[in-house]
C-alpha cells in the first residue's frame, strides 16, 4: 500500500481529522447555570458594553478561520469546496499540533469575489484570525486585499505568504553557504500564480534588488499587454533589464533559481547555464521541476523542494503555526511585512553557522522549537510597527 492508499483507508477510519471539545464540565445544575442559562447572560452583556471583551470571555482569542473556496487545492485545481475540505482540517490540525492554535475549516461554495469577501467579513468577528487557503490567482490576490481593508483581525493567504517566508528563509542560509549576498545575486523565478507572486514581493522587501519572474508564455516584462493585473503590478519592480524570451534564456547567468510551477521543466542544460554555485530551489509538488540528484550533478551546489524525502524541505507548516500563535499572542490588527521579513529571518537563525551546510539550511518541518521561536519575532515586529493591542 503507498502512502495514498493508506492516507485514504485512514480518512475512512478518521471520518475527520479535527473535532470540538468542551473546555468546561456540564455535569450538575450549578454548571449548567454557570455555562449557559442564567449565568452565560453576564459575559452577553459585558460584550455588549465592550467588543474588545470577546477575547477575554470567549474562545475567540485563540480562533483561526481556515477559509478555501476549493478552486487551487494543491496541485489538484479547482476541485471544490467540499473536495477541499480534507486539506483544510489537516491545515487545522497542524494549527493545533505546533502552535495550539485553534483553528476551523470553512469552506465557501461560491467563486465570486464579492461573495467571498463579504461572508468572511460578516464572520470575522468570531475569529482571532482568518487563513485564505487554496484560492486561485489571481482572485486571491483580490480576496486578501479587501479583506485586509475591513476586517480588523489578522488576514493571511498561507499559500502566498508561507511559501515566500520559508523560501526567504532557506535562501538566507542557501547564499551563506555560497558566500553570495542577497543585493547582488540575480534570482530568477518560475510560476507567476499566487505563490511565485508573493515570493517574488518578498524577496524584494528582503533586498533582493536583481529578479526576473517567468511564467509559462516567457519572461513577464513591463509593457506586456498580454498580463493580467496581478503581473503588470509585479512587473512594475521586476526585469529591470527588459529581457524576454524563455525560462532557458532568463536562467543564463542567474545565481538562484525558484520553481513553484510543473514538474520537469528544468534540464541539465540550464542548470549549467547559471552562475558558479548556484542555488536551485524546484519545489513543484509531488514532481520537482529538476530532482535534486540531476541538478546536482549539473552543478547545483545548493538544492531545496517541497518534498519531505530530500533534505532541505521548504514547507509552509514552518511559518503560519507561529505567526498565528504570535499574531494572537499579541492581538495583532494584521500581518504586515516587518512580521512577514522577522519571520524568514528567525527561520533562517535556528540552523547555526556551525551546522550550516548544503543539506541543511532550513529547520526540519517536526522542529518543536520553531513556531515558538517565529511567534517571539512576530510579536516583536508587531510591537515595533504599532500593529499590537495588547
Amino acid at each position: 500500500m503507498d502512502i495514498r492508499q493508506e492516507s485514504l483507508k485512514k480518512h475512512y477510519d478518521w471520518q475527520g481529522k479535527i473535532e470540538v471539545v468542551a473546555r468546561v464540565s456540564v455535569e450538575t445544575r450549578q454548571d449548567l447555570s454557570l455555562a449557559y442559562t442564567p449565568g452565560v447572560a453576564e459575559p452577553c452583556l459585558e460584550i455588549q458594553k465592550d467588543v474588545s471583551k470577546s477575547y477575554d470571555l470567549t474562545r475567540r482569542n485563540n480562533l483561526v478561520a481556515v477559509i478555501t473556496d476549493g478552486t487551487a487545492v494543491l496541485g489538484l485545481g479547482d476541485i471544490g469546496p467540499e473536495a477541499g475540505m480534507p486539506v483544510m482540517e489537516g491545515k487545522c490540525a497542524l494549527f493545533k499540533e505546533f502552535a495550539d492554535v485553534d483553528a476551523f475549516p470553512l469552506c465557501v461554495r461560491s467563486k465570486d469575489v464579492e461573495e467571498i469577501v463579504r461572508t468572511v467579513y460578516l464572520i470575522s468577528g468570531s475569529f482571532g484570525g482568518i487563513n485564505l487557503e487554496d484560492i486561485s490567482a489571481p482572485r486571491c490576490f483580490e480576496i486578501e486585499k479587501r479583506l485586509k481593508e475591513i476586517c480588523d483581525i489578522p488576514v493571511f493567504h498561507d499559500d502566498q505568504h508561507g511559501t515566500a517566508i520559508v523560501v526567504a528563509a532557506a535562501l538566507l542560509n542557501a547564499l551563506k553557504v555560497v558566500k553570495k549576498d542577497i543585493g547582488t545575486v540575480k534570482v530568477v523565478i518560475n510560476g507567476a500564480g499566487s505563490a511565485g507572486i508573493a515570493i517574488g514581493k518578498h524577496l524584494l522587501n528582503m533586498g533582493v534588488k536583481h529578479l526576473t519572474m517567468v511564467d509559462r508564455f516567457g519572461i513577464i516584462r513591463k509593457g506586456d499587454k498580454n498580463l493580467n493585473s496581478a503581473h503588470r503590478e509585479i512587473a512594475e519592480v521586476t526585469n529591470l533589464e527588459g529581457k524576454s524570451g524563455t525560462l532557458a534564456d532568463a536562467m543564463v547567468g542567474c545565481d538562484v533559481f525558484i520553481g513553484v510551477s510543473a514538474p520537469n521543466i528544468v534540464s541539465e542544460d540550464m542548470i549549467k547555464s547559471m552562475a558558479l554555485n548556484p542555488i536551485v530551489f524546484p519545489m513543484a509538488n509531488p514532481t520537482p521541476e529538476i530532482m535534486p540528484d540531476i541538478a546536482k550533478k549539473a552543478g547545483a551546489r545548493v538544492v531545496g523542494t517541497g518534498r519531505s524525502d530530500f533534505p532541505n524541505q521548504i514547507n509552509n507548516v514552518l511559518a503560519f503555526p507561529g505567526i498565528f500563535r504570535g499574531a494572537l499572542d499579541c492581538r495583532a490588527t494584521c500581518i504586515n511585512e516587518e512580521m512577514k521579513v522577522a519571520t524568514s529571518y528567525a527561520l533562517a537563525s535556528l540552523i547555526k553557522d556551525e551546522d550550516l551546510n548544503e543539506e541543511n539550511i532550513i529547520p526540519l518541518a517536526l522542529d518543536k522549537r520553531v513556531s515558538r521561536v517565529v511567534a517571539e519575532a512576530v510579536i516583536e515586529a508587531a510591537k515595533k510597527t504599532g500593529v499590537n493591542r495588547i
